[in-house]
């Protein structure tokens, strides 16, 4: 199975802009080995797949393995590119029948993008390997492991395949970055538990807006807190120049209060912030961005709000700490990959560069899906 992956690897180009590569180990549970952002250099990659060591272990978990990778590898935050269009690659090597369900994550795989090839032994479920793979014809077999090589070729002329639709589907969308409006909205966990953590939240929001383009038409910003209950510091349209919002922001006093109530939080910015009257362009067609930070477990619902505001076509960001639920915040925001994480609030610097990418890729996405909007990119 290494030599198989490393005479993969021989045939792809990797390089910092080209192809990117993780490898995942498993058996009762999932490791990874390393992520798609850990090498840069080809020969960094090939040194470690020859130095990967067996893992070992029972039962064998392919469910548990699938939601793993969605969950830490198919992430910006390892490196994954899907926000950009790159095409999205799986490749299983099973040698026995799973112990878990693996048609839930398989099926979020394929929701998510993710072309997945399963390549079986005959020990494994061949009917298995089917479902889990994006195409019946995805699912590959050998009698040993040793008879890899006799699906190499076989293999990559798929992968190929899969890469140029992929590509072809994707139109070429040209968006003028420098002329994009977005309305972005801060939800703030101004509960007790975040006291300490408070200045460094109005830090990160300060330098997140340094870098918007805070004009009357161009982009726009709210901030809310909350805790038990929550309030607008002030809306959309309070003000209109960049220097207001920072001021503004500069001056927020922590709210204070418990229990902290997500879901009641979300529900208010739906019915209140992302409205006409408080200066949200949506039913204009301008690109509407929620940004929550939370420090802590929601005592209430979130789903319902949750899902209300994906409905009206808010895509929402939620940066969580260690003290976060983490698959909470992944079911509150848009996608799994928009859940970014820290251990204290006085790390978000390390995750600043890659939410600003992350909402410029939104932008891109939601304005060129809007066919009276033609523009280009400013290189």
């Amino acid at each position: 199975m290494r030599d198989f992956v490393e005479g993969i690897l021989e045939k792809i180009k990797l390089e910092k802009d080209r192809d990117r590569v993780s490898v995942v180990q498993y058996s009762r549970e999932p490791g990874v080995h390393f992520y798609f952002n850990t090498y840069r250099a080809k020969k960094d990659i090939v040194n470690t797949v020859r130095g990967l060591k067996h893992k070992g272990g029972r039962p064998l978990n392919t469910g548990a393995a699938l939601q793993y990778v969605i969950d830490n590898v198919f992430t910006a935050s390892s490196g994954c590119r899907r926000l950009e269009g790159v095409p999205q690659l799986l490749i299983l090597l099973s040698g026995g029948r799973s112990f878990d369900n693996v048609d839930t994550p398989a099926a979020a795989l394929k929701e998510l993008g993710v072309k997945v090839f399963a390549i079986g032994t005959r020990s494994s479920d061949s009917r298995e390997m089917q479902r889990i793979s994006q195409d019946p014809s995805h699912a590959m077999s050998v009698s040993d492991f040793t008879d890899l090589p006799s699906i190499q070729q076989q293999l990559l002329s798929s992968v190929e395949t899969v890469v140029v639709g992929v590509i072809t589907e994707t139109p070429t969308i040209l968006v003028d970055l420098e002329t994009a409006r977005k309305d972005v909205v801060f939800l703030l966990d101004g509960s007790d538990g975040t006291r300490s953590g408070f200045p460094a939240m109005r830090d990160f929001v300060q330098r997140v807006v340094e870098k918007l383009t805070v004009e009357e038409n161009r982009d726009r910003v709210s901030v809310v807190q909350y805790s038990r209950e929550p309030e607008a510091n002030f809306y959309l349209n309070t003000y209109t120049t960049k220097e207001n919002v920072v001021d503004a922001v500069t001056g927020l006093r922590h709210k204070g209060g418990r229990p902290l109530n997500t879901g009641a939080a979300l529900q208010y910015v739906r019915d209140n912030v992302f409205t006409a009257s408080s200066g949200s362009r949506r039913l204009d067609g301008v690109p509407q961005l929620l940004i929550l930070l939370s420090g802590g477990r929601s005592f209430d619902n979130v789903d319902t709000p949750a899902a209300a505001l994906k409905e009206l076509g808010v895509r929402v960001f939620g940066i969580g700490t260690r003290s976060s639920d983490k698959r909470e915040m992944q079911r509150i925001s848009q996608d799994p990959s928009y859940a970014l994480s820290v251990s204290e609030f006085t790390d978000l610097p390390s995750i600043q560069q890659q939410l600003l990418s992350s909402v410029e890729a939104v932008v891109v996405e939601v304005t060129s899906e809007s066919p009276t909007v033609l523009g280009m990119f400013l290189c």
